[in-house]
């Protein structure tokens, strides 16, 4: 591919960063590695693209729904280059495409509404909603485009503006949906940024700046607030999960054992509110974990354009070698692996799905975020128990609970720490709730009118109801 020339240095090629396909471990493209210094002008460019934007909600709608509608367009191309840089099964690309287009359509007919205050005054007080300015979203490489169509189009129909900045292990794809989306929308409202660090950190602490949305571990997420409070700019942070799936004794594992599974193992493990501890019946365990283990050793693994494959790599080198590590922590202090627990020989990250037995509690494969192919199942004695297990953690981003009776699944849903709860199935989202954490799994609220009205702020009228004579 070609490579342009650095901006007024005659002669001098920009610089440009490698990205990795993750089925070969190799090199298949490269992407702009675009400096800090240039963060100036594109907010500044962001900044005046905001004042036509924020005025006109009708042709805000419009051009959201022509942004949906060029994004399915384009559907095939982006999901193939997705999977390649992303390693995910195409099926999943093309999912992950279909939702950023859902997305775009929903917020494009979402408006805040004008409330009136009624306190007994002889005033007429009303709540309006006036946009922020320009906003950026710190993306991560498990999802690029749906998470980053959660983040830009609530921002847009709000009519904010948006500095995007993908992951360098994932940047072309969501390159590619920028240059989607600025054949339809209105120069300078969505940019997107590709660079490695400090880009990102830049970004988070620009003056210009007036929301940062953010979504990754909890130490960048501290480091994103921490910059973006110098300029006192509101964060919205979804910093990751230890989901817990608690089984009930009441469950019948063969009916939702492929259900549990696709619920740990969808993208390779690598989403935030997927299923990574499962605890079991102790009558029940040894079922439970022959079941996951048998879907494990059968399960498709492969690069993600081979039409076969069910399982694809780990997305990048660092994520696999954390993977490796607390497996291989595991089995040195005791731990069974029931499937997998070592890498796949050959070319690319890939990692056997693994199931994990006889795990210590206190095991980082228990009580960190994995993000990976690997789950284990703990047995308990009784249901006190198991609750106090699953909210044992320092996350809470979502859990579930599993049976035959749902109004006891409810009663032991209502008692999970977290900010989603499911029962019987897991990691299923509405674009019309709300998605938020508590304790290290996030602050703020996104998806849904929430999500909307957390990119605006509000603005109160007030007059008389009458002029005094």
């Amino acid at each position: 591919m070609s490579t342009p020339e650095a901006a007024g240095v005659p002669g001098r090629r920009a610089a440009r960063f490698p990205v990795v396909d993750p089925a070969t471990g190799e090199t298949f493209d490269e992407a702009p590695d675009q400096q800090p210094g240039e963060l100036d002008d594109v907010v500044a460019r962001a900044r005046r693209a905001w004042h036509g934007w924020r005025a006109d909600p009708d042709a805000r709608t419009a051009a959201l729904r022509g942004a949906a509608d060029a994004v399915e367009a384009a559907g095939a191309d982006l999901a193939r280059l997705l999977t390649r840089e992303q390693g995910k099964p195409l099926a999943e690309s093309y999912a992950e495409v279909t939702r950023t287009a859902a997305r775009l359509r929903y917020f494009a007919d979402l408006t805040p509404r004008i409330r009136r205050i009624a306190d007994g005054r002889p005033v007429r007080s009303e709540i309006r909603w006036r946009p922020l300015g320009p906003v950026a979203a710190i993306v991560p490489w498990n999802f690029p485009l749906q998470l980053a169509a959660a983040k830009f189009a609530p921002a847009l129909a709000a009519g904010n503006t948006m500095v995007l900045k993908p992951s360098p292990f994932t940047p072309l794809a969501t390159r590619m949906l920028g240059s989607v989306l600025a054949t339809v929308l209105p120069e300078d409202v969505l940019t997107v940024v590709t660079g490695r660090e400090p880009l990102g950190a830049r970004l988070a602490a620009h003056p210009g700046i007036r929301h940062v949305t953010f979504t990754g571990s909890p130490p960048t997420g501290r480091a994103v607030a921490g910059a973006a409070a110098a300029s006192l700019a509101r964060v919205t942070l979804e910093l990751g999960g230890n989901d817990a799936a608690v089984l009930l004794d009441d469950v019948d594992v063969d009916r939702i054992a492929d259900r549990l599974f696709r619920a740990a193992f969808r993208n390779c493990g690598q989403v935030c509110m997927a299923v990574k501890r499962v605890y079991a019946p102790a009558r029940l365990h040894t079922e439970v974990v022959e079941a996951l283990a048998q879907r494990a050793k059968t399960v498709a693994v492969g690069p993600g354009l081979d039409p076969d494959t069910r399982l694809g790599p780990v997305n990048n080198a660092p994520q696999l070698a954390r993977v490796e590590q607390v497996t291989e922590q595991a089995l040195a202090d005791g731990a069974r692996a029931a499937s997998g627990g070592h890498r796949l020989d050959g070319p690319g990250y890939f990692f056997a799905p693994t199931i994990l037995t006889d795990v210590r509690p206190d095991s980082a494969v228990v009580t960190e975020e994995q993000f990976g192919p690997v789950l284990p199942v703990l047995p308990y004695r009784n249901l006190d128990e198991a609750v106090d297990a699953a909210n044992g953690t320092r996350f809470g981003l979502g859990g579930s609970v599993w049976g035959t009776d749902l109004d006891r699944a409810e009663a032991v849903a209502e008692r999970l720490e977290c900010g989603t709860a499911w029962i019987n199935h897991h990691a299923e989202l509405s674009l019309a709730q709300p998605f938020a954490g508590v304790k290290d799994s996030g602050v703020g609220v996104a998806g849904g009118p929430w999500g909307l009205y957390g990119n605006l702020r509000p603005f109160v009228v007030h007059r008389p109801e009458e002029e005094a004579p």
